[in-house]
C-alpha cells in the first residue's frame, strides 16, 4: 500500500511539472508588391517584418525559475527558400529573479534597440532608416557562439551585455550592451556595440513619447571607424482604432561626404489580432541613392503580414 501511494505521489509530482511546461510553434508571413522608380515590379518576402518560423519552449523549474529553449529560421515567401539551418536565433536560457541567460546564437544587446524608435514601423522595404542608415546592414545583428544576460526592470530602468566566443577565429568578436527606461508614455534607449567583425563601433540612441494623438519617434546613430553620423525623426499617428500612419525623416553623413537623406508615409490597417495589411511610399536624394546604403529613389508599396 505505501509504496503504491509513493508511485501515486510521483506520478501526481511527474504530472505538475509535465503541465508547467510548454512548447510552442511561432511564425511571421509577410509579403510586399512594391515598385521602383526605373525598376520592374517585385513581389518581395519581409515588407515589415523578415518572415520567418520558430520553435520555443519553456519549464517552470519552481522556486521562481524557468529554462528555455528557442530555434528560428527565417523563410523566403516570394521562392520558397529558407536560411541556412536556424540562421536567426538558437538558443538555451535560464531566467528567475536575476533576470535571463541566454547561450546560442542570440541577437546582440545593440541589435535589441534597432527599431524600436523608428518610423514607419521600422519597414524593411519601406522604412526610412531601414533604407537610409548605411550601419543599419553593416553590424553583426546575431554573432555565433554567444552569452547574453538581460536584468530585470528597476522602476522602469534594464539593460543588457552581450558578448561571444572567437573560439580559434581572429577578429570575430562582437560585444555589445543596452541600458533604457521605459515608463508610462516615455521609452528611451542607448546601445553600443564593439564589432570586430566589422572593426567598427557602433552607438545608438533612440527615444519615443507618446501624446495619445500621436507617438513622437527620434533616434540617433553613429558608426565611430568610419565617421558616419545618422538620425531619423518620425511619428506615429492612430487615425482610428484600427489604422496608423507612420511619416518619418532620415539623414546619415559621412564627414567629408554629403549628406544621403529619404523620408517615408505609411499606414497600417489591422484585419485581426494576427493579420495587418500595410502600404507606404519612400523617397530618396540623389547622394542616397548613389550612396553606399544604395536607397531607391523613389518607391511604392502594398503588403499583407500574418503573425502566428
Amino acid at each position: 500500500m505505501k509504496k503504491t501511494l509513493i508511485a501515486l505521489a510521483v506520478l501526481a509530482a511527474s504530472g505538475a511539472a509535465m503541465a508547467q511546461s510548454s512548447v510552442t510553434l511561432y511564425g511571421v508571413a509577410d509579403m510586399v508588391l512594391h515598385k521602383d522608380k526605373n525598376a520592374s515590379t517585385k513581389l518581395t518576402s519581409g515588407g515589415v517584418s523578415t518572415s520567418r518560423w520558430g520553435i520555443k519552449g519553456e519549464e517552470d523549474l519552481g522556486g521562481g525559475l524557468k529554462a528555455g529553449f528557442l530555434y528560428e529560421q527565417a523563410i523566403a515567401l516570394d521562392n520558397g527558400a529558407a536560411g541556412p539551418g536556424f540562421d536567426r536565433q538558437t538558443y538555451l536560457s535560464l531566467s528567475g529573479g536575476f533576470g535571463e541567460i541566454k547561450l546560442g546564437k542570440i541577437w546582440t544587446a545593440y541589435d535589441d534597440i534597432g527599431g524600436a524608435t523608428d518610423a514607419a514601423f521600422n519597414a524593411n522595404v519601406l522604412g526610412p532608416v531601414a533604407l537610409i542608415f548605411q550601419s543599419q546592414y553593416e553590424y553583426t545583428a546575431n554573432p555565433k557562439n554567444g552569452f547574453y544576460y538581460a536584468s530585470p526592470s528597476f522602476g522602469g530602468f534594464s539593460g543588457a551585455f552581450s558578448t561571444n566566443l572567437r573560439e580559434g577565429v581572429a577578429n570575430s568578436r562582437v560585444s555589445a550592451f543596452h541600458v533604457k527606461y521605459e515608463g508610462g508614455p516615455l521609452f528611451v534607449a542607448l546601445g553600443y556595440q564593439d564589432d570586430e567583425l566589422t572593426n567598427e563601433k557602433y552607438t545608438r540612441l533612440g527615444a519615443s513619447y507618446d501624446l495619445g494623438v500621436a507617438k513622437l519617434l527620434g533616434t540617433y546613430g553613429r558608426a565611430k571607424n568610419a565617421d558616419v553620423d545618422e538620425w531619423s525623426i518620425g511619428a506615429d499617428v492612430p487615425v482610428a482604432p484600427n489604422l496608423v500612419v507612420s511619416v518619418g525623416y532620415a539623414q546619415s553623413k559621412q564627414d567629408g561626404g554629403k549628406a544621403e537623406r529619404g523620408w517615408s508615409v505609411a499606414a497600417a490597417y489591422a484585419l485581426s489580432k494576427r493579420t495587418t495589411a500595410y502600404a507606404g511610399f519612400f523617397d530618396a536624394n540623389a547622394a542616397a541613392v548613389n550612396g553606399r546604403a544604395g536607397a531607391p529613389d523613389s518607391r511604392f508599396g502594398v503588403g499583407l503580414k500574418h503573425t502566428f
